[in-house]
């Protein structure tokens, strides 16, 4: 969940670290340091945003260092707890991301040696391990302390007597290469190094690289040294910029027709008549399938449900969604399911081990991720990528919408081969697909009408949203982005389940977003809304163009354009989305920062 830098080259390692932890901080914001190497190591850290870091460290010629951005895990947020995190001479340093699940017994023993403690974090344990092996050779020593670990984690350290030097090793965190000229990154994530090179290599498990200003060297588990695949990173680095935006968030909602568009590019064909993804993933999908488990957490989950919808509704294969970290231990599969996993990052704790455990039942995996050499993407079966380009908001928006779409084409093609589909719809399809980038600019352009909607919100103490069939996993969304960024409270329902319990909870002071589409339970909805207004509820009603009647029902309507019924749900997200922001915007909260909340889970 930390955010991971470590820089070696000609540059002043001040500079590129500080820069990079910035481009990190949605990994955790609790607190911030680095440690460079200038002559001695020296370590600066402090508590909040890297700004109070960037204040402490003078001007530093240094040219070798390691940064972290934390968040919290053991241990609370104190400037003690966090890292860098030093071996008891001060002169090895070490960030961690991750979890040592023994920790308690490695820091007794390692008391008992004289080693002392100043922190109650668990990753101070590595940096005295190290410590307690070291003798020249930091790689060696990092073998060494490994082997006694138990958990996950991604380590980069460097020692004072080895200037010049950085090493880091994973273990089910991510952590990946930056290669350069005269210069060379390590980090958990690509965007930290984005601005100077495009040229990455991703370690797998067991794996720890050496790097300098002019070399890599990778060692497997048994100390051999292995060649590295280098690959090319096709984002652009002012993706990772806000571009004028007051926030990431917001930026990345406006990226939604750009975002749609790069999900279908190179998969659909008009003139073919065709849906086409990478060979792998092709066999799959003509494979024996008698059931679909999609496993995901949070709005990946939430993309999920609405896939379940999508699928069925074209397919004859039965799908069940299903939390990542409650299948792990509780799911179900065999040889002939298909295990379809969505992360966003390729790297989120519950999901990846929820896919191993697929594996582990024979079952076949596929996955849906937006980061090309993630781990999800090296041990799953077979991989689309969202092309959704970076998303640097904690709040997922872009993606969320990118994984709906990949979704749909999933099930078109499903259709497809089982003959559920003709030519004529599937081009009907294809058509509508590509005039949903124009539905999302359509909406974007009524911000204003969504800005008079928030101002009815942004004093709520609890908001609910309803919705029916596919809308319903559309109210949980926009439930969960209306709580994360705005602390209101806010939950969502199938409409037809508020009479089961919920409607004890409604009053006057009740907000009730409901969503509305002209589908078979168009009349069943608005009965809903009868009986939430009987309550005293104020309505709002997210509701198509066209819709003429929902006005006699709701008290405020927000409207979407829609030419067809074909995912109605994307400019439908895009309202809901700009609805939590502007209410969160109106409460002046932390938009892209959300407390308590860091972007990649990779903690379990």
């Amino acid at each position: 969940m930390c955010g991971i830098i470590g820089y070696v080259g000609f540059r002043e390692a001040r500079t590129v670290l500080l820069e990079s932890l910035k481009r990190l901080d949605y990994r955790g914001y609790d607190s911030a340091g680095v440690a460079i190497i200038d002559k001695n190591l020296k370590v600066y850290k402090e508590i909040g945003e890297i700004a109070n870091v960037e204040k402490k460290i003078p001007q530093l010629k240094g040219t070798t260092g390691v940064g972290h951005t934390r968040w919290a895990t053991h241990g609370g947020v104190t400037k003690e707890n966090a890292h860098p995190h030093l071996s008891c001479d001060k002169k090895i340093a070490i960030v961690h991301n991750g979890i040592i699940e023994n920790y308690t017994k490695l820091k007794e023993d390692l008391k008992k040696k004289g080693h002392r403690f100043v922190s109650q974090t668990d990753s101070e344990v590595i940096a005295h391990l190290i410590d307690d092996v070291y003798k020249g050779n930091l790689e060696e020593a990092i073998f060494a302390a490994i082997k006694k670990i138990k958990g996950s984690y991604a380590i980069v350290a460097v020692s004072q007597d080895e200037p010049g030097k950085i090493v880091g090793v994973r273990n089910e965190s991510p952590l990946v290469i930056g290669v350069g000229d005269s210069e060379n990154f390590l980090a958990s994530d690509i965007t930290a190094f984005l601005k100077y090179t495009d040229r990455v290599m991703f370690l797998n498990d067991g794996e720890l690289c050496v790097i300098t200003a002019n070399s890599i060297k990778v060692l497997n588990t048994n100390k051999k040294q292995i060649k590295k695949k280098e690959e090319l990173i096709t984002w652009d680095f002012t993706d990772a910029e806000k571009s004028g935006f007051p926030h990431f968030m917001l930026k990345e909602i406006y990226d939604q027709p750009d975002s749609i568009h790069h999900a279908l590019r190179g998969r659909i064909s008009e003139m073919e008549e065709t849906i086409t993804f990478p060979e792998p993933v092709e066999k799959l999908l003509k494979s024996e399938i008698n059931s679909i488990h999609i496993v995901a957490c949070g709005t990946s989950f939430y993309a999920g449900l609405v896939g379940k919808y999508l699928i069925e509704q074209h397919t004859n294969i039965p799908v069940f969604t299903e939390i990542a970290s409650e299948y792990r231990y509780f799911g179900t599969r065999n040889e002939s399911s298909l295990v379809i996993a969505i992360t966003q990052s390729g790297e989120t704790a519950d999901t990846l081990a929820a896919l191993r455990e697929a594996q582990l039942s024979g079952s076949k995996t596929l996955v849906i991720t937006n980061v090309i050499g993630s781990t999800a993407t090296r041990i799953a079966d077979g991989y689309i990528l969202q092309q959704s380009g970076p998303e640097i908001g904690v709040a997922a928006t872009k993606t969320f919408t990118s994984q709906i779409m990949v979704l749909f084409l999933i099930a078109l093609k499903i259709a497809l081969l089982q003959k559920k589909l003709g030519s004529d719809e599937l081009y009907n399809y294809l058509f509508h697909l590509k005039a949903l980038p124009r539905h999302v600019r359509d909406v974007l352009e009524r911000s204003n009408d969504i800005i008079a909607i928030a101002k009815q919100l942004k004093d709520a103490k609890s908001v609910f949203f309803i919705g029916r069939g596919i809308n319903y996993p559309l109210s949980l969304e926009g439930a969960l982005k209306l709580k994360e960024i705005s602390y209101i409270h806010a939950e969502g329902f199938a409409a037809g389940e508020l009479k089961h319990g919920p409607f004890a909870l409604l009053t006057k002071d009740t907000p009730v977003v409901a969503i509305v589409t002209q589908d078979e339970t168009y009349e069943k909805i608005l009965a809903n809304i009868g009986e939430i207004k009987a309550r005293g509820s104020p309505v709002i009603a997210i509701a198509e163009d066209k819709d003429t009647e929902i006005e006699n029902h709701a008290d405020f309507v927000l409207r979407f354009p829609v030419s067809s019924h074909v995912l109605p749900c994307i400019p439908i997200t895009v309202v809901l989305q700009l609805l939590a922001y502007h209410v969160a915007d109106l409460r002046k909260c932390p938009i892209d920062k959300p407390r308590n909340l860091a972007k990649s889970v990779t903690v379990e």
